[in-house]
């Protein structure tokens, strides 16, 4: 079996220069190499759109086979685009997406959007949520398993409290790191051990939900 991700910055192997950025299909492997072998196709920028018009979309379907399985996460980027609402244009690629990997007899697996560090008055608030809840109607429609890493990561932020969560994000002070030499507070793109963390818990979730 092969596991091929599909996704945004959030998933990606971040380009070595953002280090210690890092999306959570970079964390996967170790996770699951006993199972089966991580395809990350995942990139920066991307929406359910540019994604296919990029190639990216083509290039995974052209590895994928009966009894792979694809894992769809986008969102964060179709926001930003007025004809990519959640309801429209982000459900109706997400359908294609999901006609086309069954067409090649391989598993569709949707993970609605990690959720950004975003805490107002203390109590960590949604960004995603209509892309989250888009998902979600989709994956029941649809009769496809759903990793809900949007709940989840709400979840692990609201635990770890506002402070705390910012240990999973890539959070730099000046001179603290050659690649960020000005400091970096990114609230949406993870450090390796956000990354990771998040990758723990795709993993035990596929292996729920993978024959």
């Amino acid at each position: 079996m092969k596991i091929l991700l599909a996704g945004d910055s959030t998933v990606a192997n971040c380009p070595t220069e953002e280090y210690p950025m890092s999306g959570w299909g970079a964390e996967l492997p170790p996770h699951v190499f006993t199972r089966a072998a991580v395809h990350n196709f995942a990139k920066g920028g991307a929406s359910t759109e540019s994604f296919r018009e990029e190639g990216l979309w083509g290039k995974l379907l052209e590895i994928t086979e009966t009894g792979d399985a694809v894992l769809l996460q986008f969102g964060h980027n179709d926001q930003k685009l007025s004809h990519l609402g959640a309801v429209n244009g982000y459900t109706s690629n997400l359908k294609q997406m999901i006609s086309e990997v069954r067409e090649r007899g391989a598993h569709v697996v949707l993970c609605t959007s990690v959720e950004r560090r975003n805490f107002v008055s203390g109590a960590q608030q949604a960004t995603l949520a209509d892309y989250a809840d888009a998902v979600r109607v989709l994956a029941e429609e649809e009769q496809l398993p759903l990793i809900d890493l949007s709940e989840w990561t709400t979840e692990l932020y609201e635990t770890a409290g506002e402070a705390g969560s910012m240990e999973y994000f890539t959070h730099l002070v000046p001179g603290e790191h050659g690649h960020w030499p000005e400091g970096l507070q990114d609230n949406t793109h993870f450090n390796r051990v956000g990354a990771a963390t998040i990758a723990e818990y795709v993993a035990q979730e596929l292996g729920r939900i993978l024959p």
